[in-house]
């Protein structure tokens, strides 16, 4: 058994117009995938694929009128879909935690780091506010950030972006979760910071024996650092795999041009596959979700396209995802 596991996942926003007719915008359309401990697992696409609210389903999050109307999220067997607000703040934060974006804008402007630290733990846990201080600068001190006891003492609005980010993970830590979720986690750090934030999520992981899912849109994130990739469009995961199977071999016409727009395709091919809008979540095409985009689109693209198993673990939603070729250069099934 996966340690997270989530099924046929529909996220509705649900809401009326002046007529008070109801609209529905189909943000997530059946999402299915599993997440082991030791494994971090990437969720790619563009946006408005699906990604952040993933997330915010699966941590129970979600807003009016965002609502889950179908489906599963299962955390170490346990069922997370209609659970109680005071049973789900057991599981989030301890067991299951998540790092949102905007890191400076995440944390408590009123509060220093270090008071932030002790609140997390001792919402959660039985302990005093001296134990939770100290625990609270070790674990600074685990995330790489030097003098931690001085840094405990510092108001968010004098932290570097890197450093705030920084403080984000020990936040999300400092109850020994079992997994963490990390939706863009070095959006708008500089590419050293970057690698360095990404380096110490990857070593937290293998270290705790722990499992995570980073949110992104950067394929490069997911090259280096995820161990499988699962490859979001218009609410729905269209292909799913070994991230080195998914790349040197992509099934899905879409995962071919995000691959081809990365600046090393770009650069040895001199263009770019991808374009076009994403198709509207009020009234989204019947069959392919992606055959107004897609340049090999035939007839039979109308009807919905199954997931198929193309080797492994490797899977994609196309009704030719068996017979593509990794290159994208086939012929039109037109």
């Amino acid at each position: 058994m996966s340690l997270l596991e989530v099924r046929n996942l529909h996220t509705h926003f649900v809401s009326h117009d002046l007529n008070n007719r109801s609209r529905i915008a189909k943000g997530l359309n059946g999402v299915s995938f599993e997440v082991d401990k030791g494994e971090i697992v990437g969720i790619v696409g563009e946006t408005g694929a699906g990604k952040s609210l993933t997330a915010m389903s699966i941590m129970g999050l979600l807003q009016p009128p965002a609502r889950i109307v179908e489906g599963s999220v299962r955390f170490d067997g346990n069922e997370l879909v209609g659970l109680g607000v005071d049973d789900l703040n057991r599981i989030r934060g301890t067991e299951l935690t998540m790092i949102v974006q905007s890191p400076l804008t995440s944390l408590d402007p009123l509060s220093r780091v270090g008071k932030q630290l002790v609140r997390a733990q001792r919402e959660h846990r039985n302990m005093s506010s001296d134990a939770a201080w100290r625990a609270g600068a070790d674990m600074l001190a685990t995330v790489g950030i030097p003098d931690a006891e001085r840094r405990m003492r510092a108001w968010p609005h004098e932290l570097s972006g890197g450093m705030a980010q920084r403080i984000l993970i020990a936040l999300a830590l400092i109850n020994g979760p079992r997994m963490l979720i990390a939706d863009e986690p070095t959006t708008g750090l500089d590419v050293t910071v970057q690698a360095q934030i990404l380096d110490l999520l990857k070593n937290l992981v293998r270290d705790r024996d722990m499992a995570a899912m980073i949110i992104t849109h950067d394929l490069g994130v997911v090259a280096h650092y995820c161990t499988r990739m699962c490859v979001m469009f218009a609410g729905s995961i269209i292909e799913m795999g070994p991230v080195r199977q998914v790349f040197n071999d992509p099934r899905h016409p879409y995962t071919q041009a995000l691959i081809s727009s990365t600046p090393k395709r770009i650069a040895e091919k001199g263009y770019s596959q991808i374009g076009g809008p994403p198709p509207n979540l009020y009234d989204l095409p019947e069959g392919c979700h992606y055959r107004d985009r897609c340049s090999r689109a035939a007839d039979l693209c109308r009807t919905t396209p199954p997931l198929k198993n193309v080797g492994g673990n490797h899977v994609a939603m196309c009704h030719f995802a068996d017979k593509e070729a990794a290159d994208g250069t086939v012929t039109s099934h037109g």
